[in-house]
């Protein structure tokens, strides 16, 4: 009986811990998806503002180039999210985890 109750123990505590490692995991997923885009748009504005202010005739094509640019760039961490929150809600450590130990 003491064996089994130490059994589930440490299940216990490793799925804890996985848990923990993953919400850490998430969090920097997260942030550096945040951080990189906050970057990304800043850089492009900026020079988007730089080529303006030199060829004001061409504003209209760079501004097109720049949407699609801005698309691109917050599409990535877009995926980030998504797979911040796989990770939070269908954990596939977890599951590995049970199958190792069940």
């Amino acid at each position: 009986m003491e064996n089994q109750a130490g059994e589930m123990i440490q299940l216990a505590a490793s799925q804890a811990q996985v848990l923990g490692i993953t919400a850490l995991a998430v969090a920097i997923i997260i942030g550096m998806a945040a951080m990189g885009t906050a970057l990304g748009f800043g850089l492009l504005g900026g020079r988007f503002l730089e080529s303006t202010a030199r060829q004001p005739e061409l504003a209209p094509m760079l501004l097109i180039r720049m949407f699609i640019i801005a698309g691109l760039l917050d599409a990535v961490s877009m995926i980030g999210v998504g797979v911040a929150l796989l990770f939070t809600f269908a954990n596939p450590f977890l599951g590995q985890l049970n199958a190792a130990i069940g």
